[in-house]
């Protein structure tokens, strides 16, 4: 009976100490790990507006949600929009960050950026988990480039070669993640119009 309690309370001070020194490794971690992210959502940023000189969030985030689904993108979740800014405090469009949830390998986290005119200036992929060599060239520049300059309420995917303003060339043998980022764009161009944009005009 001793030796039951003994190993008993031995274990319990383990699993103090254990929690402990976790609670603690989580309050040195926290704030470099909030830092970091805040980088690499600058560096996102900066990439579709590379005149953003300040940002402010936009808040209604369960009203464009609801506005995305209304549009047909029921994968598509909105994680966060901003309202960008250049030097002069001129308005430059918004920022839109959204998760697709059906790409091939999981999650495609995105940021897209997109003027006052309705413009798409950039995309750029935050979080992507596809095949490599095939669904993983939706990270390459030169796929991510042909969403960049279109005008449009709806961007398409074909295969065989674009003839369309609003088309970009599908990745061969990745159609589902090809579909997952342009159904990512097509939120974020929902959000656009939800907000007022050029492009509901």
């Amino acid at each position: 009976m001793k030796k039951i309690l003994k190993d008993t309370l031995a274990l319990a001070l383990i699993t103090v100490i254990a929690g402990l020194a976790l609670g603690g490794v989580y309050k040195i971690t926290k704030e470099p790990i909030a830092k970091q992210n805040e980088k690499i959502k600058l560096a996102a940023y900066n990439s579709v507006f590379d005149t953003l000189e300040s940002y402010e969030e936009v808040s209604e985030l369960e009203k464009l949600s609801k506005a995305v689904k209304a549009a047909g993108y029921n994968a598509v979740e909105v994680n966060e929009v901003v309202k960008a800014f250049d030097s002069d405090k001129k308005e430059l469009g918004y920022i839109i960050t959204v998760t697709d949830k059906e790409g091939y390998g999981g999650n495609i986290k995105m940021t897209v950026g997109i003027d006052t005119e309705g413009t798409i200036t950039g995309l750029e992929l935050l979080e992507i988990s596809e095949t490599a060599g095939l669904g993983m060239k939706a990270a390459d520049k030169s796929f991510r480039e042909q969403y960049v300059g279109i005008k449009a309420d709806k961007v398409v995917y074909v295969k065989g070669g674009k003839t369309a303003a609003n088309e970009i060339d599908a990745i061969s043998s990745a159609t589902i993640t090809t579909k997952a980022v342009t159904d990512g764009v097509n939120g974020a161009i929902a959000v656009f119009k939800e907000l007022g944009g050029a492009s509901n005009e």
